[in-house]
């Protein structure tokens, strides 16, 4: 190493961000607690909100907590003592930053409703405070993480275990998480808006704590820890790829660093008091965090090597995750054309609203694809395949500002909710409405963030699998390998069904339990009554516990039979097909999903008839399928290949060694 860098220890510049991040994060908190919570109604309301999601949470982990006592076991054994209290570790940071998360948006919620009566630019800088703590969580801690287990064990195979251990959390903390939200949010949807024609997050409803309940547990733990575990799986590949020389081992941890620094900058524009720039605001945080982000990796790269190569390849990350964040938004903002075709077509009835979404999701995968693949080239022309790798980690850098973006969606959600079921004045929710509105798109962006640096996370953890396997080619006539293709091919659509399936059987409760309480409560309906919340919250929280075992179960099963029985390039297709497919249906089920909440919305605004007509029952229904796509199935992709890796890459060895027998 040369110039200034020379005379400074990258892991210790590693945790001094990582420490900085956590530090900035405790600033953001005392910033949200410190504000009002409003009147004893709103903080009831919030209370059983946040009890109901700490509730779930205990349960959740609890239930996982034995898979990953048992898998610790098995990787003690297996491989090495080592191997299993790094992925102990992983579990339990991943968990932590999913953890806090939750914790601090279930308090923001009510926070940024009081705040909403002060105007918007109040609720808003709350909303985005609130998110900003799950943001810097993630990134400090899995940053601290990597970087500990390294200067540990000086070897950047033994976080290999830390990767697979988040990878079981966020999988867990998805599919769990998802089908809590949507099974809830479903079943109110189809009983509220569509048989008793009743507002969203109208008190009478009984499902309507269960389905603020599943906003946080879901789209806030859940993307934490499915962020995380990207974040620190792209970091742990790029490494095991730079093994050449103690400087690209050492440069993903530069760069994760450097990243931290620049989101937390970017995190201060971010700012508004204007209905029509909630998105604009949000997206300045996240370009200037990029162009400070860029600086900082050419200040590195020029430090630390003779050329520039690898800070091109750098910028071809940043440049994917702007790319894939344009796309995203256009295709779901409810103030774009793909986003109001959808809404034209509910003037026709639920069929078309249904087409329509599902060719607008389909349509979205071409520009994310292309991008990735052009990334994926340049990426390579410069650096080869250590050049994608730290593509993905750039990508991956900016998780700090990209989480705090999506985590502004579920507490601007629950600020709505709250508004409502308090029957706070209209001008809240004027105020309110237009934010989660917003959330909804920037919870899009996430996902199609999640999902792109998924395919080069995964594309990186590939080519490290290649290398433990020590396969320098994968023939595609061999009939191993095909036949492994064609499983890891099938193995989302698999994933998708059993969750999906999972959605709609806890909706079946929910819907039956609803319908009881108003056919059972006397004056209910007429809101004399208080119906019974916990008892959707528990029947969401059961159905969820029950249905997240057996996806995980495959998950981790589907690459050690593939390479024990196929061999380990059968296992390479398998991989290769699972990429492929994960990555086009994901795209599409989340972006579509996405595109029809909002159709719903903009209908809401008073157009094609507004609340209560034909069309906007119609969009109800597209949103009701729309709800899983983009909350459950699509976003549970994302860990899924991610799983599939890390424990192809933990068990090349064992595998090629059975085969050579």
């Amino acid at each position: 190493m040369t110039g200034i860098i020379a005379g400074l220890d990258i892991i210790t510049v590693s945790f001094a961000s990582g420490i900085i991040g956590l530090l900035f994060a405790a600033y953001l908190i005392f910033s949200v607690l410190r504000r009002e919570q409003g009147t004893k109604e709103m903080v009831s309301i919030a209370h059983a909100i946040q009890e109901g999601a700490v509730a779930y949470l205990n349960r959740q982990y609890r239930t996982v907590a034995i898979v990953v006592v048992v898998l610790a076991s098995v990787l003690w054994l297996a491989l090495s003592a080592a191997t299993a209290i790094t992925f102990v570790i992983g579990a339990v940071l991943s968990a932590l930053a999913g953890y806090i998360g939750m914790m601090i948006s279930v308090q923001a919620n009510v926070r940024t409703a009081n705040a909403a009566k002060k105007g918007l630019g109040e609720a808003f800088k709350v909303a985005f405070h609130g998110g900003a703590v799950t943001g810097f969580a993630v990134v400090s801690l899995g940053l601290l993480g990597v970087a500990a287990l390294y200067y540990h064990y000086k070897d950047p195979f033994m976080p290999i275990g830390f990767g697979f251990g988040a990878s079981l959390i966020s999988l867990f903390s998805r599919v769990g998480g998802g089908i809590y939200t949507k099974g809830a949010a479903v079943g109110a949807d189809l009983v509220g808006k569509i048989e008793k024609g009743i507002p969203e997050d109208d008190p009478r409803n009984p499902a309507v704590i269960a389905d603020n309940v599943g906003d946080n547990v879901g789209d806030c733990a859940g993307m934490a820890a499915d962020l995380f575990e990207s974040y620190t799986v792209t970091i742990i590949a790029a490494m095991l790829l730079g093994l050449a020389s103690q400087d690209k081992v050492l440069y993903p941890l530069a760069l994760g660093a450097v990243a931290i620094i620049a989101s937390i900058i970017g995190s201060f524009v971010v700012r508004t008091s204007s209905k029509e720039k909630i998105w604009a605001a949000l997206n300045r945080g996240i370009l200037v965090s990029a162009l400070l982000a860029a600086a900082g990796f050419y200040f590195v790269t020029k430090q630390m090597f003779s050329d520039l190569k690898l800070f091109y390849a750098a910028l071809v990350g940043i440049a994917v995750t702007i790319v894939i964040g344009y796309v995203t938004e256009y295709y779901t903002s409810h103030s774009r054309s793909p986003t109001r075709s959808i809404a034209e077509a509910a003037k026709t009835g639920p069929a078309t609203v249904i087409i329509m979404g599902l060719a607008r999701g389909m349509e979205s995968t071409i520009i994310p694809v292309l991008a990735i693949s052009a990334g994926i080239f340049a990426a390579h022309y410069f650096a080869g395949v250590y050049g994608i790798a730290i593509a993905a980690v750039a990508m991956l850098s900016m998780t700090g500002i990209i989480v705090s973006v999506d985590s502004f969606g579920p507490i601007t959600d629950n600020a709505g909710g709250i508004a409502e079921m308090a029957k706070m004045p209209a001008s809240v929710r004027e105020i309110t409405d237009p934010l989660d509105a917003v959330g909804n798109t920037t919870k899009a962006v996430t996902k199609g963030f999640a999902i792109g640096s998924a395919a080069l996370a995964a594309l990186s953890l590939f080519a490290a699998y290649r290398e433990a396997a020590k396969l320098t080619a994968i023939n595609l006539f061999e009939p191993n390998v095909v036949v492994g293709l064609f499983i890891g091919g099938l193995l989302p659509f698999i994933f998708s069904s059993l969750t999906m399936r999972a959605v709609g059987r806890s909706a079946f409760m929910i819907v039956e339990e609803v319908r009881r309480q108003f056919r059972e409560i006397k004056g209910l309906m007429a809101g004399k009554a208080k119906p019974d919340y916990a008892r959707c919250v528990d029947i969401s929280t059961k159905a969820a516990i029950k249905e997240l075992v057996l996806p995980g179960i495959i998950a981790v099963a589907a690459p050690l039979l593939t390479g024990f029985i196929l061999g380990p390039e059968a296992l390479g297709g398998l991989l290769a097909g699972a990429i492929i497919t994960g990555l086009l249906l994901a795209i599409t089920m989340t972006t579509g999903g996405a595109a029809w909440d909002n159709a719903k919305k903009y209908i809401e605004t008073g157009k094609l008839g507004g609340k209560g007509s034909d069309a906007h029952k119609a969009a109800v229904v597209g949103d009701t399928i729309g709800d899983p796509f983009k909350d459950t199935s699509g976003p549970a992709l994302n860990p899924l290949i991610k799983v599939l890796n890390t424990i192809s890459l933990l068990s090349a060895g064992m595998i090629v060694a059975y085969h050579l027998l």
